[in-house]
């Protein structure tokens, strides 16, 4: 099942233990140290596949066994619960070894950029982008990931128009650009009377942190204005012009940072901001270049896409990538959506696994 994919790694993980038992590369700190990390890498998988191997072994002997003529009762019995046991452990084992052989993508370990934007639905569509902005933030915190707020246009009754958030811990865009699309919730509003339900939507767009060495921006291609921020209703307005608007000219691309207090670090954010949509936009046109052969199951994460329906009155939510759905809305919208997103990530798992075996 995984003998052909595990082969070239079984060979180059007895090169390494091979090279790093040899005094040069010992007294080579810097080969030493990147050989090392190389096989620490690989040195869960080869364990992983040589328990797999073994309960496909112990497997195949219980199945033997169960054949034998005459075979007392007792013993029967213990060997049909000891293949129970062992066949779901070589599941579980299957999976994880699936999981380990997928391709990765090197930005799945980057910090991400979350953009949610109120979209249909009016102010009840601002206050459930507002229940996404705190949904994200939760489940980052549960996760031991830093958020910081990069830019916020808020409406008055706690409503959110847009928000960006810059999540920092390992592995967020990895996980967070599963959240990619358009979310629908169906409520009734707290401003409806007649207890009719609405129907509003937001849009999340979560893109990697891109640095400043992977991806440049020529400076004469954006137009700076420095404005004054303020809170929702003019209060606050500063008396210094400390918010940033940035203008990227051959694209017209237009982003804004305003919460911090110095104009150079609102200008820093949004060049953040700025230089992760252009990159998102360059990796857009190679893909599109690309003849892809085969139809995904799970979605690409692109913007357009219906992610989710959150349907109040019957406290459930709905992944639309998969067709499945999940009861209690307010713990999932308190950030309990890791179990959401390892079902939709293990769905893509299985279906690249699908196309590798193809």
């Amino acid at each position: 099942m995984f003998d052909d994919r595990l082969q070239p790694i079984l060979k180059r993980y007895k090169e390494l233990n091979h090279l790093l038992a040899n005094p040069s590369v010992i007294a080579d700190l810097a080969k030493l140290t990147q050989l090392t990390k190389e096989q620490a890498e690989l040195a869960p998988i080869i364990k992983t596949y040589l328990e797999f191997q073994e309960v496909n072994k112990s497997v195949q002997e219980t199945k033997d066994l169960l054949k034998q003529p005459n075979l007392e009762k007792g013993l029967e019995e213990l060997a049909k619960d000891e293949l129970s046991n062992l066949e779901k452990k070589q599941t579980v084992l299957a999976e994880n070894l699936t999981e380990m052989l997928s391709p990765k993508n090197p930005l799945d370990e980057k910090n991400a950029i979350v953009e949610i934007r109120a979209a249909a639905g009016g102010d009840e569509a601002g206050l459930f982008a507002a229940d996404l902005f705190r949904m994200y933030v939760r489940y980052s915190e549960s996760q031991g990931w830093s958020v910081e707020q990069m830019s916020a246009n808020e409406g008055g009754i706690g409503n959110i128009k847009e928000a960006i958030l810059k999540v920092c811990g390992k592995g967020a865009y990895g996980k967070l650009k599963w959240e990619s699309g358009v979310h629908r919730v169906q409520r009734v509003p707290v401003t409806e009377t007649s207890g009719r339900i609405h129907t509003s939507t937001a849009t999340v767009a979560v893109l990697p942190e891109i640095e400043r060495e992977d991806f440049t921006i020529n400076p004469d291609d954006i137009e700076f204005e420095a404005y004054r921020a303020s809170g929702h209703g003019g209060q606050n307005v500063q008396k210094v012009s400390t918010a940033v608007r940035l203008r990227h000219k051959p694209t017209g691309l237009i982003v804004t940072a305003q919460s911090e207090r110095s104009q150079f670090q609102n200008r820093e954010r949004a060049l953040d901001i700025l230089r992760s949509k252009l990159y998102n936009i360059e990796e857009a046109k190679r893909k599109s270049s690309i003849d892809q052969t085969r139809k995904q199951q799970v979605g690409t994460g692109e913007r357009s896409e219906k992610v989710r329906t959150y349907n109040f009155p019957q406290d459930r939510v709905t992944d639309h990538r998969i067709n499945e759905s999940f009861f209690n809305i307010a713990e999932i919208l308190n950030g309990r959506i890791e179990p959401l997103l390892e079902k939709v990530i293990k769905a893509e798992i299985k279906e690249n696994d699908k196309e590798l075996d193809d």
